[in-house]
């Protein structure tokens, strides 16, 4: 019987063990991959307006994902960074989506109206405000802070993904100090280039998905 348990028990852990294994195998298969079509997205903006990526064919895309409640979000709003950003982009007819997808009931969840606040008070300028509430756009594109920032190409291919910059930090002096990561790659797509830095690690506060 004794010889009989351990081997259930044996087989036991590693069903387990390969479980866990088929998990982080599918969550890696997720992330999105530089160079290849960015995932697809239908999400509702705040006017109740549906966005796809495939309605964009033929414009750059941005993605900035955001929490106004976060230090690091806050530090690049306060400063005008963000919205000085979204000008200059918008300007070159890049389209600018700003993407929250904190669950109802977690910090940086908004109604359509607070966020339409929110871009007023900031004056900030995207072209549209998307509330990914059940957080399927973020998990798509494994948005994993705030502010996370792609870039996409005329073509639907992801060129860039990563952070704003390279001072991981809530300081708002760091704005000028640091290397624009994101602003770089966003100038090199739009001249027709593949961006230095293709991938940064992106720093901010955790995207709050629902469970």
């Amino acid at each position: 019987m004794k010889i009989h348990f351990n081997t259930k028990l044996r087989r036991t852990m590693l069903g387990v063990v390969g479980a866990m294994f088929a998990t982080v195998a599918t969550v890696a298969m997720a992330n999105p991959e530089v160079g290849e079509p960015a995932p697809a997205f239908s999400v509702t903006d705040t006017q109740g307006q549906v966005h796809s990526l495939e309605q964009y064919n033929g414009s750059m895309v941005v993605l900035e994902w955001t929490n106004h409640d976060c230090p690091f979000v806050v530090k690049h709003y306060a400063t005008d960074n963000m919205q000085n950003l979204q000008r200059e982009m918008a300007e070159q007819d890049v389209v600018w989506l700003t993407v929250i997808s904190s669950a109802p009931g977690t910090q940086g969840h908004v109604s359509p109206a607070q966020a339409d606040e929110l871009t007023s008070s900031r004056n900030a300028a995207p072209a549209a405000v998307l509330l990914d509430e059940d957080g399927t756009m973020g998990r798509a594109y494994a948005a994993r802070v705030t502010p996370h920032m792609y870039v996409i190409d005329g073509a639907g291919v992801l060129q860039y993904a990563g952070g704003i910059d390279s001072i991981p930090t809530a300081n708002h002096a760091d704005v000028e100090r640091a290397d624009p990561y994101f602003a770089n790659a966003a100038r090199a797509v739009l001249a027709g280039e593949t961006p230095e830095r293709q991938v940064t690690r992106p720093y901010g506060c955790t995207v709050k998905y629902a469970d």
